[in-house]
């Protein structure tokens, strides 16, 4: 990873990789090549059968809507625009191609969200610091009692440490925190453990500490799911039969909410988790005063037996396990981008605040555990019986279940804001498939959250939902990712030496080995009780990622653009690009026949009765582009290239690249502020025909085929999407432009 590409924040022209000075001097090259072969630009408007510009179009199909994904509306562009060489179409989202489809699926996720709406999708502090805390927040329901949980184990010589080791934890959550808070002020576009690994340690550590995140979120969901049903199960015993089927709800409950994007997502989940820290706040605040009433009385010696001495393993063990407790604390620092300017403020306050309710939170708990003398039960939480014994059977005892069962469902929450991003930049980075990298009808990582979504049911349906079963695998991966970052903060702030760096480092090595011995202990300790599927899970997520690399760095080199045979001496130019007398004189028709509802048939039945128009869909000018224009071209008919923009800078872009090759061809760029592609471009296509029927209009598209069919899912499948879009429409063909790699 490139500082630039470290210091980006994630964008919906992504997958449109800018052109590196190197390139753009060869583009010129092959462009100063195809200028022995092309007509001058200025008659371009002539050589084409149709005007490009369909802004003031009134397509049919806006009234009876075809059967592909979603059909789109074209704006109406003024004169200024229709007189440019390269115009510009905006293409706005509109309806989907079934009623009740539409209606389902606008009323589940809300309708389609321009390109220029992210800054407003993201979220304030109050929204933001709910939504990205619940996971750290939520955990103090289960990091408190995985702690006592090993102790008790040595009896009352092992829970007599309590005290001291969640001194330990607390402390190392202060030093954590206070550590990303660093991580922030060197990274504010985000400064996630991947983007600092990778840039300050390289590219294996930073895919290694991605590993450890990706692991981690999806045993966030799966944890989290896990603890919420049975915070439910112990209030209600009941319902422990159906621990799997509550959790697969509450896991198709996060992705619609996520679906809808990241700020409708907060506003949805952002109520339970300040209710949580309600009731918690207030459980704490009761148990202590009343514990001061009484004096602070010495609870009752506990009635355990001993299993086992108390060694340094276990002291270990014990202190791993509380730090579960503090799993999630980097997301913030993950999510930078998600927050309204100025961001990087609003995220070093944000994580303050988590962290100050954390320590407080997971304090009072070891305060009102340590002064009740309560231990772990197998059917019923620790929260579980300190709610009982604060309050009682009544309405705040209720109260206090269900918002800890609603932040544990929804901790998972934190998850699905992070989980996408790191993904997205991994593809941004060639180390993830590239579809990771588009955003949705609602600005979020669809993709993205969909994996999320099917990983972390499957591990929850393989565990059966059971808390215990998962944890071991939990810790493991995300203090190797903290242990990473930190590390990687160490390196930076060394190599940087700005002001205060020295305060700045040492803060970041603090947290650095504190989270190594979390890492190595766990590690040890849990390894064959399941932390084992979590370090090989890490090896393979690493070993796919430079694979997938690899891969793409083939087909970068297959695809970057060099000078050839044109420039050669003793090659004849073959003749320019559709010569007057091939063009046809206008919008006359040939005699053809009708079908029965009217509409003409292809009736054509010789060679000269068929006119051509090629249209070139163009993503961006690499190899395979410009040999899908330069196969248009050779057809001798006339040719029209179309690009399609997820935004404006970008269609400036692709602008300012067409006419550095050279202008060669007329290029018509449509603005997808929705970041769709086969919707725009068949409605593009409809509207040029509605323009002249007796055209027939060929679609060229350029075609990536892998020579692994493992490497077909690293790519689009747009020319097969496109003809199943097209193959009603009469007199438009498909055609695609193979290029193996």
């Amino acid at each position: 990873m490139t500082q630039e590409s470290a210091a980006r924040p994630p964008d919906p022209s992504d997958p449109l990789p800018d052109l590196t000075p190197d390139q753009l001097e060869t583009l010129h090259q092959v462009g100063d090549q195809w200028s022995r072969v092309t007509r001058p630009p200025r008659e371009w408007r002539d050589a084409l059968p149709v005007d490009p510009n369909v802004g003031s179009y009134p397509a049919r199909h806006q009234i009876h809507p075809p059967r592909y994904e979603r059909f789109v509306t074209v704006s109406e562009l003024g004169d200024e625009k229709r007189a440019s060489e390269v115009s510009r179409v905006r293409a706005l989202s509109s309806s989907s191609t079934s009623p009740l489809g539409s209606r389902v699926r606008r009323v589940l996720l809300g309708p389609a969200l321009k390109s220029t709406a992210l800054v407003r999708e993201r979220m304030r502090k109050l929204v933001a610091l709910p939504v990205l805390s619940s996971d750290a927040l939520s955990s103090v329901a289960y990091g408190p009692e995985a702690m006592i949980t090993i102790l008790v184990i040595a009896g009352v010589a092992g829970l007599a440490l309590s005290l001291p080791i969640a001194l330990a934890v607390m402390l190392l959550m202060l030093a954590v925190g206070l550590s990303y808070r660093q991580t922030i002020r060197a990274y504010p576009n985000g400064g996630g453990s991947y983007i600092v690994t990778s840039d300050n340690l390289g590219r294996v550590p930073g895919l290694v500490a991605a590993g450890g995140l990706m692991v981690d979120y999806v045993l966030t969901v799966a944890v989290s799911i896990a603890a919420g049903v049975a915070a439910i199960t112990s209030a209600v015993p009941s319902l422990s039969g159906s621990a799997v089927p509550l959790g697969l709800g509450a896991i198709a409950l996060l992705l619609a909410g996520n679906l809808r994007g990241i700020r409708q997502a907060g506003l949805i989940f952002a109520a339970p988790t300040y209710l949580f820290v309600v009731c918690v706040g207030s459980m704490i605040v009761v148990g202590l005063v009343e514990s001061a009433r009484q004096g602070f009385p010495a609870p009752t010696p506990p009635q355990v037996n001993a299993t086992t001495g108390v060694t340094l393993f276990l002291i270990m063990r014990a202190f791993s396990s509380g730090a579960t407790a503090m799993t999630g604390i980097e997301a913030i620092s993950n999510a930078v981008p998600a927050f309204k300017p100025v961001e990087w403020r609003n995220a070093r306050t944000s994580l303050t605040w988590m962290v100050s309710m954390l320590l407080a939170l997971f304090g009072g708990i070891m305060a009102l555990v340590l002064l009740t003398g309560t231990l772990p039960k197998p059917h019923e939480t620790v929260l579980s019986q300190l709610g009982q014994h604060t309050f009682g059977p009544g309405v705040m005892y209720t109260l206090l279940q269900a918002s800890t069962a609603g932040i544990l469902l929804l901790a998972a929450n934190t998850a699905y804001n992070d989980f996408p991003r790191v993904l997205s930049l991994l593809a941004r980075d060639h180390h993830a498939p590239r579809p990771f990298m588009r955003m949705g009808d609602r600005l979020a990582y669809s993709n993205g959250i969909l994996l999320l979504t099917v990983s972390a049911a499957l591990i929850f349906v393989a565990f059966g939902g059971q808390t215990n079963a998962l944890i071991p695998l939990y810790a493991v991966g995300v203090f190797l990712a903290f242990t990473l970052s930190q590390s990687g903060m160490v390196v930076h702030w060394w190599r940087a030496r700005t002001r205060h760096w020295r305060k700045s480092l040492a803060f970041n090595a603090a947290g650095a080995a504190m989270c190594a011995v979390v890492f190595v202990t766990a590690a040890i300790a849990k390894f064959t009780a399941g932390a084992w599927v979590a370090l090989l899970a890490v090896v393979v997520f690493v070993v796919l990622a430079l694979r997938i690399r690899v891969h793409y760095d083939r087909v970068g080199r297959a695809l970057r653009l060099h000078p050839h045979t044109a420039s050669l001496p003793g090659n004849t130019p073959p003749a320019p690009l559709c010569p007057p007398d091939r063009v046809p004189p206008g919008p006359e028709r040939s005699e053809r026949g009708t079908d029965r509802d009217g509409t003409e048939a292809e009736a054509e039945e010789t060679p000269e009765e068929i006119h051509h128009l090629s249209v070139v869909a163009v993503e961006t000018l690499d190899l395979a582009n410009i040999r899908a224009l330069a196969y248009a071209a050779s057809l001798q008919q006339p040719v029209l290239a179309v690009h399609l923009s997820p935004t404006d800078e970008e269609a400036e872009r692709m602008t300012r690249y067409w006419r550095h090759w050279g202008n060669h061809l007329p290029l018509e760029v449509v603005v997808c502020p929705y970041r769709t592609i086969i919707a725009p471009l068949v409605d593009y296509v409809g509207a040029l025909h509605e323009q002249r029927p007796d055209l027939t209009i060929t679609v060229i598209l350029p075609e990536l085929v892998p020579a692994h069919r493992r490497h077909r899912l690293l790519h689009d499948r747009m020319a097969f999407r496109l003809r199943h879009a097209l193959r009603e429409r009469p007199k438009i063909v498909v055609t695609s432009v193979p290029f193996h790699v």
